[in-house]
């Protein structure tokens, strides 16, 4: 019997696998085919499970396709019939082992999937800044009333539909991030990797797992990775939606800080390691920076003696930015769509999110 294993019993309540996904899975498997369920408490956090348990080991020895979140080495020892292994998780790193890069399984990760939620964040930290909301949190935890910040002639409140806002990254998040930006009128540069040189091109902002393109593409430019300097030069906010590798890490370091505009608005939702904290705080402590906000950072969970805590012009949440409901109804049509596809042997192109073990994403 040709078999599968679902490990997407998170440990966290609020991703609890609903009682339909596993049905609906089975339901779509054919004769000869069974549907086993882990039971053990999941990691979906971060990039997924690092390690495998005994139990889960013994279940898996025989699966041929794995749902989980992340793909322990130990599991694709332990495994060799596996042929595809599917996380829940949308970060891939700590699945990029030798066992994997050295084997023939086809590998697919959830990008994309938590695109809606995360796009909403980063929306909700723009407006945090360009409506000057942190000199309310500040007012009211000091029960002052005072409109002066917003008064002054120098006042940093602004429209946001007036801005120019850079997204780089211009995978799921970034197009749906679009999406919402558009509806607000800003203008919108974004750096890609599949795009060469400084041309622009005409934006697609339909964000593939998540949904299709509402053809809101006014006043949207995408460029290739060589006109990351002018898209840090030309935007009023940069949002940070890269997906974690070693070409992206570091990336946005003290050049890149000292090339945004005065007064800029820097976003990450993506890693913490895109982003160098130390030279972050100076720019924020200098006063060059209008503002921050961070849902990802360096160590995770940040520790208490962290400057950014401190800082005024910051806005931090908890690696949460993906947190949804709505996330188990895309996640399963995810499922079933690449089961079809490896049920009747089509090729890779007709699969969504497939994984380049070597590449990294």
């Amino acid at each position: 019997m040709r078999t599968v294993v679902v490990n997407l019993a998170d440990r966290r309540p609020v991703w609890a696998l609903p009682g339909w996904v596993p049905e609906e899975i089975r339901a779509a498997l054919p004769q000869g085919w069974r549907l086993e369920m882990s039971e053990e408490p999941a990691d979906g956090s971060g990039d997924g499970d690092a390690s495998a348990s005994r139990s889960l080991l013994e279940l898996a020895r025989d699966c041929e396709i794995y749902l989980g979140y992340g793909l322990p080495a130990e599991l694709v020892r332990a495994a060799p019939a596996l042929s595809w292994a599917h996380s829940g998780a949308a970060g891939v790193r700590g699945s990029l082992t030798p066992e994997l890069k050295a084997s023939e399984i086809v590998f697919t990760n959830s990008a994309g999937i938590h695109a809606r939620p995360m796009a909403e964040t980063a929306l909700a930290m723009l407006l945090h800044f360009f409506r000057g909301l942190d000199f309310a949190v500040r007012n009211q935890a000091m029960r002052r009333w005072s409109a002066l910040p917003y008064l002054r002639a120098e006042s940093p409140v602004r429209e946001l539909g007036s801005a120019t806002v850079g997204i780089v990254g211009y995978g799921g998040i970034g197009r749906a991030l679009v999406r919402l930006l558009t509806a607000f009128g800003s203008s919108v540069l974004a750096v890609r990797r599949s795009v060469r040189g400084r041309r622009a091109v005409g934006a697609d902002t339909s964000s593939g797992a998540d949904e299709s393109d509402d053809g809101a593409t006014r006043n949207v430019a995408v460029f290739g990775p060589d006109a990351f300097p002018e898209l840090l030069a030309a935007s009023d906010a940069v949002v940070v939606a890269v997906p974690d590798t070693a070409e992206t890490r570091g990336l946005i370091d003290g050049a890149a800080l000292a090339a945004m505009k005065p007064g800029a608005v820097l976003v990450n939702v993506s890693r913490g390691g895109v982003v160098d904290e130390r030279a972050l705080v100076d720019a924020l402590r200098s006063g060059r920076l209008r503002g921050a906000g961070l849902d990802v950072f360096e160590h995770e969970p940040l520790s208490c003696a962290n400057p950014l805590w401190d800082l005024d012009n910051v806005i931090l949440t908890p690696h949460v930015s993906a947190v949804t409901r709505g996330f188990w109804r895309r996640e399963t049509d995810l499922i079933l769509h690449n089961l079809r596809r490896y049920l009747a042997g089509a090729p890779l192109g007709e699969w969504r999110n497939v994984v380049d073990p070597k590449r990294g994403y």
